[in-house]
């Protein structure tokens, strides 16, 4: 049996300028992201199958991330980082620029009442943000259970040159998280992809 894991949990040493990544991996990896990584079923599956990848999860709830944190350890997951941040603030200031391979964006909150709208993740400054700090032909994969956000989101990234639209990511069985294995039983789902251009 191999020896646990020290916590993989992310402290910025300047919450206003982009972590070190050479301080948490080896930089010559892949770098991907799973933005509001949850309960990390998704996560671990996919940092297990890829541990020639580095993988950051970011989550808002210290619970989640706790949790996260002590099933990858177990798992002996070398290649996992997590950070307890909003997920706008942690892409727009903490993420180095040029370093991302992939962003799974999967199944964010909707916010599907009208007035709420604003608190969307999708928006502007969000996507200078994401192409920003994804590398040359970096991917981003994206889908939701709630059809009227997933076509807003991908009019507005099919909309903006600096994206290409490619096949739709669909995960494997095991990567699928609790909450699509819930959704995906009684409702769509949208998925879409894009490339860097």
């Amino acid at each position: 049996m191999q020896p646990k894991l020290p916590s993989l949990r992310v402290f910025a040493e300047d919450w206003l300028k982009p972590i070190r990544l050479e301080a948490l991996f080896d930089v010559s990896r892949p770098f991907e992201i799973d933005v509001g990584c949850g309960k990390g079923r998704f996560l671990l599956a996919r940092a297990a199958k890829n541990p020639g990848t580095n993988f950051l999860g970011v989550d808002r709830m210290l619970r989640r991330i706790r949790k996260v944190d002590n099933k990858a350890r177990r798992l002996g997951l070398a290649n996992v980082r997590l950070m307890r941040m909003e997920a706008f603030y942690a892409v727009t200031h903490l993420v180095p620029a040029d370093s991302v391979s992939t962003y799974y964006i999967l199944f964010p909150d909707p916010w599907p009442k009208k007035r709420h709208h604003d608190h969307r993740l999708f928006n502007e400054d969000f996507l200078n943000a994401l192409h920003r700090t994804m590398v040359a032909k970096g991917r981003l994969h994206f889908s939701t259970d709630h059809l009227p956000y997933f076509e807003e989101v991908k009019a507005i990234l099919s909309a903006d040159p600096r994206f290409k639209e490619i096949p739709a990511f669909e995960p494997s069985d095991d990567e699928r998280s609790d909450f699509e294995l819930y959704y995906i039983q009684h409702k769509k789902i949208g998925r879409c992809s894009f490339e860097r251009a």
